[in-house]
């Protein structure tokens, strides 16, 4: 449960106030259809979610937030009252397009000439699904089905460059894009089943599968990969990375030295346990599939993706699964491995990445927050230290 209020802003950015607050049963802070829906069923209000302004937590989800929204119209034909606010708009160089006065408005146009030069016709209903620091989406109902727009914000773009290989290579195992526009801009197909959150670990196994195959088929593009923009944490690169999101805590964080000591001989063991490089996902938890008992898995989400060592991505395939069901998952996704790199040991290698894997997660989100505005920060701050602190714990 989240209650939301919606301070407005017309499309010159004029402040014009705030809606009274409301309830939405959804508590996770970027989903906004319900929001949308709300201030239309509730007070005759059509917005556009732009940003999140405030939160009265310091991380996610629930409790109660504050979004800037601009009115696009009132649906009644009539303007909500509204409450007086004390909220001056500023600019911010970290800002999303899509989070500025206008930019969803421009970002559906661009998905509405898209899908009419793609011969789809006029979409019958466009739904804005979510907006935050990493994504805006929305979903358009066409002629030929529904479609998905994604902006993403400038540092996650390379994930189009991974749609755009995918699609090239392995048709279907994402989602297929229909466009693009270099600046974040993506228009995609929609991946029939569902998501799969919570996924026993019998349905993990076919993940595991396709996941081995796009790997195996990425080890000859990386060169072509790497030149598109994907991230690099290769070698000493990754390495580097993690001392400098670390460095902020090792002052707060018991253990975390002693780890960054030893970090330097643990990535060697790991690179000695003789898996390749190849693209890595960065975020495959079972969420980030959709699948059904009649649909083989495709993956989603592509916006961590980068070229280092596949045991990253079996070790959030097995989050939430106790280790009598991890371990059956791992050992299938060990082989075949072990018959692509005949002498290699996967199995060591998710060992000695098991306390890294947290510390990669640390520079993620700290190369999120560097990023993104500082309203938007509660998303993530509490991230890098609860990372850090579980790279300690399973050292």
């Amino acid at each position: 449960m989240r209650t939301v209020t919606l301070v407005l802003v017309d499309a010159a950015g004029v402040v014009l106030g705030a809606l009274p607050a409301f309830p939405v049963e959804v508590p996770y802070w970027p989903e906004v259809d319900d929001v949308v829906a709300g201030a239309r069923e509730r007070f005759g209000a059509d917005v556009s979610v732009l940003r999140l302004l405030h939160a009265d937590r310091p991380h996610p989800h629930g409790g109660a937030v504050t979004y800037l929204a601009q009115l696009d119209g009132p649906a009644s034909g009539v303007v909500p009252e509204l409450e007086p606010v004390d909220f001056r708009p500023a600019p911010h160089p970290r800002r999303a397009p899509y989070a500025e006065v206008g930019g969803p408005a421009e970002s559906v146009r661009w998905a509405l000439r898209e899908i009419r030069g793609l011969g789809l016709g006029t979409a019958r209903n466009v739904i804005q699904r979510k907006t935050w620091n990493l994504s805006a989406l929305w979903r358009l109902d066409t002629s030929g089905g529904p479609v998905w727009l994604k902006h993403l914000p400038p540092f996650m773009r390379a994930e189009t460059e991974v749609l755009a290989w995918l699609g090239a290579v392995a048709p279907g195992a994402a989602p297929r894009l229909l466009a693009a526009d270099g600046t974040g801009r993506q228009l995609l197909t929609h991946l029939p089943g569902e998501d799969g959150f919570g996924a026993p670990a019998e349905a993990r196994f076919a993940m595991a599968d396709l996941l081995h195959g796009l790997q195996r088929r990425a080890l000859d593009d990386l060169p072509l990969l790497a030149g598109r923009g994907v991230r690099d944490r290769r070698g000493g690169r990754l390495r580097e990375q993690i001392l400098v999101a670390a460095e902020p805590w090792l002052g707060e964080i018991f253990g975390l030295d002693a780890l960054l000591v030893g970090l330097g001989d643990r990535l060697a063991a790991v690179a000695a346990c003789g898996l390749p490089d190849t693209l890595v996902h960065g975020d495959f938890h079972p969420g980030n599939a959709r699948f059904s008992a009649t649909v083989p898995p495709a993956v989603l989400d592509w916006g961590d993706a980068f070229l280092g060592n596949p045991a990253f991505d079996i070790l959030a395939l097995c989050d939430g699964l106790e280790p009598p069901e991890a371990e059956p998952l791992v050992a299938h996704w060990a082989e075949q491995w072990r018959r692509l790199a005949p002498g290699s040991d996967p199995a060591a290698a998710v060992r000695l990445l098991r306390p890294v894997a947290p510390l990669l997660g640390a520079v993620i989100y700290a190369g999120f927050v560097h990023n993104i505005e500082p309203s938007e920060w509660p998303y993530h701050t509490e991230d890098v230290p609860t990372c850090l602190r579980i790279a300690v714990s399973l050292a």
